[in-house]
């Protein structure tokens, strides 16, 4: 191979794809940046969203979550994410186990599968593909931001309903729908 070959390969070569511990990294950064997360509007009953550029072509977010709001049990599909509290306190449970990837309506869940974080302002958690959690802001009062990014750009979020053991799958969500 010419030194030509390998010169031009590297110039046309993508970038890598944002690993968890990246996205981790970006959103901690951004949730640091209060001039940001000040300019975040706040609803005092609904959720409010702003969509940011994140690294390598992630898909981010800014998250304000009013007191006793949450997401719902739900999964990113093949993404691989990241969140960071800007402001407040987030809960966040999660399953330890994988589900499979389709042909399922409803699963009972194996005892020990749960998982409970709290996350205060600066604190975040990098997740894998296929997680399955909701995130909570459990104040009676005060209002919560977080900094959400997901690689690749989320293809759906599947939504669950629980009840004790058992999940079920309730909705498929496409991006048209949340943007």
């Amino acid at each position: 191979m010419s030194p030509q070959t390998v010169s031009a390969s590297a110039r046309t070569a993508a970038p890598a794809a944002p690993t968890a511990a990246r996205l981790l990294d970006f959103v901690r950064r951004v949730a640091a940046d209060t001039a940001l997360i000040d300019s975040l509007p706040l609803d005092p009953v609904g959720r409010t969203w702003v969509r940011l550029d994140g690294p390598g072509g992630s898909e981010a977010w800014l998250i304000g979550w009013p007191p006793g709001t949450g997401t719902g049990w739900h999964d990113h599909a093949e993404s691989v994410g990241a969140f960071a509290t800007a402001r407040g306190t987030l809960h966040e449970n999660s399953l330890s186990a994988r589900l499979p990837s389709g042909g399922w309506r409803s699963l009972e869940l194996d005892e020990g599968v749960d998982r409970r974080r709290v996350l205060r302002t600066g604190e975040g958690r990098a997740f894998g593909r296929h997680h399955v959690h909701e995130v909570l802001n459990q104040s009676p009062a005060e209002h919560a931001v977080s900094v959400h990014a997901y690689h690749p750009p989320l293809p759906l979020i599947r939504r669950f309903s629980r009840t004790g053991p058992v999940l079920r799958l309730e909705q498929v969500e496409r991006p048209e729908e949340w943007q």
